[in-house]
């Protein structure tokens, strides 16, 4: 059993408690919490906490990852929804958030704020660290008087830029995977496998193929340059992420993608997963039409697709419908087209965002699917090719060898 500290709202009153449970995992320890009568705000193992009691904060503004942004925005919320103040809600987080970047970061805005600023203003002025979709719907909901159901909301779309993410990443990382393994199968084989070939077929005097003679050569190159290996790796990782930084390149990089099968379909729906996703929230939170497209457009991470947006957004600006503006795109999905248009028509354009949210995601899914199943046995015809040109190259002088033997025992047997 493990010991975990909590803090915790008393069910039916504002009071905040703290104490100590044991359970055997972080899910039980919640139950347990739960079973008191408590509402947990924050769980963290006994050793884990006091490791992080020694890091005090600095001061600084941290820049929050998407997991961080996520924990402090469910305290904030649950502290909200207690009808807590946010001044004594950023205290509380200061005090007991597990993670030394989010109690810096309460720590700095209580500061502020305390210096007679709002939240929405006081996050404002750190866009790096929580981003423009952030700040812009905690300013909607401040605006309205419903930060509690904004911060409901922006926890909400927290959680789906994570599980979309999650997919993405988790697509991409199995090709990576075996690409990375045939380069450590070929490595491994020109370096220790070749060279003991070499020897042998010198001492037999054999003519080689040139294939053979090429990946022998460049076996005994990585022998003897041994830290090359290493070395090369590093520039090809360090110029693919220079070409993915690098705008022109970046860009460049970004309209290519959009003209190849399959993967076309995974950068739009993901991309599009999180735009209307966004609008879908902040439309909600009584954002400004325009303003909602900006913000969505500020989540698009191909540079064609936010380009054509911006588009769109200057023609809404200028009177046109939002599916017509969308439309015009020519990179946005037909039936997301046709649910915008839908929405606008019988005045439910936040309900029908909020259809268009789950088509994508069940889309997403279905491209994500196909393109695991498309990607397995694509990978194991490379892996096949590669092997099969290694044991070609190592056998070739083998088998014509063998049939020379052939050849000459069966002329000295006709003589």
């Amino acid at each position: 059993m493990t010991v975990y500290n909590y803090t915790a709202i008393k069910d039916g009153t504002n009071e905040l408690v703290k104490g100590k449970v044991e359970a055997d995992d972080l899910r039980e320890a919640r139950a347990a919490v739960r079973r008191l009568g408590f509402t947990p705000t924050n769980i963290t193992e006994e050793q884990a906490a006091k490791k992080e009691e020694k890091k005090k904060p600095t001061g600084k503004m941290p820049k929050l990852g998407l997991a961080e942004q996520i924990d402090f925005t469910s305290t904030l919320q649950i502290l909200a929804a207690a009808g807590i103040p946010i001044i004594e809600s950023l205290l509380f987080i200061e005090n007991d958030a597990a993670k030394l970047k989010i109690r810096q970061c309460a720590a700095e805005l209580r500061r502020q704020i305390m210096n007679g600023g709002t939240f929405a203003g006081t996050i404002a002025k750190y866009p790096e660290q929580f981003g423009q979709v952030y700040i812009g719907l905690v300013r909607a909901g401040e605006d309205s008087g419903e930060l509690e159901k904004t911060l409901d909301r922006l926890l909400e779309l927290l959680n789906k830029q994570a599980a979309i993410k999650s997919k993405v990443i988790g697509t991409l990382m199995y090709p990576v995977f075996v690409i990375l393994l045939a380069a450590f199968i070929v490595i491994v084989m020109l370096v220790f496998v070749f060279p003991v070939f070499k020897e042998m077929f010198d001492s037999m005097g054999m003519q080689l193929p040139w294939i053979t003679r090429v990946l022998m050569e460049m076996g005994l190159f990585l022998k003897k340059n041994w830290y090359g290996i290493p070395i090369g790796f590093a520039a090809i990782g360090a110029f693919i992420n220079f070409l993915f930084r690098w705008k022109p390149s970046k860009w460049k990089i970004d309209e290519i993608s959009l003209k190849i099968p399959v993967l076309t379909d995974l950068i739009q729906y993901s991309n599009f997963a999180n735009f209307i996703a966004v609008m879908q929230v902040a439309y909600d939170a009584g954002v400004p039409i325009l303003e909602c497209l900006y913000l969505s457009n500020m989540t698009l991470t191909n540079h064609t697709l936010e380009t054509r947006v911006e588009e769109a957004t200057v023609r809404v600006q200028q009177g046109q419908h939002l599916s017509a503006a969308l439309r015009s795109t020519r990179t946005m999905p037909k039936m997301i087209l046709f649910m915008i248009a839908t929405g606008e028509q019988s005045g439910r354009l936040g309900d029908m965002l909020g259809q268009a949210t789950n088509y994508i995601d069940k889309q997403l899914d279905t491209i994500i699917d196909i393109m695991t199943k498309m990607i397995e046995p694509i990978m194991l015809i490379v892996i096949g090719a590669i092997v099969l040109v290694l044991a070609a190259a190592l056998y070739l002088p083998l088998f014509a060898s063998y049939m020379g033997c052939l050849l000459y025992t069966s002329d000295a047997a006709d003589e």
